[in-house]
C-alpha cells in the first residue's frame, strides 16, 4: 500500500507523485492507454482550446470515454451509448454546458444529459477544458480523500471531491490546479485495479 499523500504539504513528494504518472500509465499494461492518456492531456485541451466557442464533438467525447475506461473500469453499455448520441446534440450540449464554467456543477450536470455520459465524463470534458477548476472524478483518487466517505457517482458527490481537490492544489501553491493533483493521487496509488477490459 502506497503511503498516504492526501495529508502531505511537502510539495516535493506531491511532484515526485505527478512525475510518475506517465509510468504509472504504462504500467496498467492496457494496450491502448499511454497513446489515449498522451491525446486526452495533450491534444484535446489544444482542441478544444482553438474553437471560437469551447466544445466537443461526438468522436472526442468517444474517444475520451474511452481513455477514461482504459484507465478505470471498461463499461462497453456506456460507451455504445456515448457513441449513439446524435453529433449535433453533442456539439450543442458540451457547448452550453462550457459555457458554464467556472460554476462548480453545472457544466457537469448539462453534459450529463448526453446518453452515457455520468459526472465522471462529463468531469473529464471540463477538466480537459479548464483544468484550474475541474479535476477528473476517479474513484481510486476519490478513496484517498477521508473526508469524503464512501464514492458515489453523483453530481452532489463530484462538488465535494472537486471542492477538495482544489482546495489542496490552493495548498500546495501556485502552479498546482485540481487536475496535477488528481493525477498525483491516481499515480500513488499505482492507477487502476485490474478491471474488466
Amino acid at each position: 500500500m502506497p503511503d498516504q499523500l492526501w495529508g502531505s504539504s511537502s510539495t516535493d513528494r506531491w511532484r515526485s507523485a505527478l512525475d510518475s504518472y506517465e509510468r504509472v500509465v504504462a504500467a496498467q499494461k492496457v494496450a491502448a492507454l499511454p497513446e489515449l492518456d498522451r491525446w486526452y492531456r495533450e491534444t484535446l485541451p489544444k482542441n478544444i482550446a482553438a474553437r471560437k466557442t469551447p466544445h466537443v464533438t461526438l468522436e472526442e467525447l468517444t474517444k475520451l470515454t474511452q481513455w477514461k475506461m482504459a484507465r478505470g473500469v471498461w463499461r462497453a453499455r456506456n460507451l455504445a451509448l456515448v457513441k449513439g448520441n446524435e453529433p449535433a446534440l453533442v456539439v450543442t450540449t458540451s457547448k452550453t454546458a462550457l459555457a458554464l464554467i467556472p460554476h462548480p456543477t453545472a457544466p457537469i450536470s448539462e453534459l450529463a444529459e448526453l446518453a452515457g455520459v455520468g459526472p465522471a465524463t462529463a468531469s473529464a470534458v471540463a477538466a480537459a477544458t479548464a483544468p484550474d477548476v475541474y479535476p477528473f472524478f476517479d474513484e481510486l483518487v476519490a478513496g484517498q480523500v477521508p473526508s469524503l466517505g464512501a464514492v458515489t457517482f453523483t453530481l452532489g458527490y463530484y462538488a465535494k471531491y472537486a471542492d477538495a481537490l482544489r482546495e489542496k492544489a490552493k495548498e500546495l501553491g501556485a502552479k498546482w490546479t485540481p487536475v496535477m493533483v488528481e493525477r498525483a493521487l491516481w499515480a500513488n496509488v499505482g492507477g487502476k485495479a485490474k478491471a474488466e477490459v
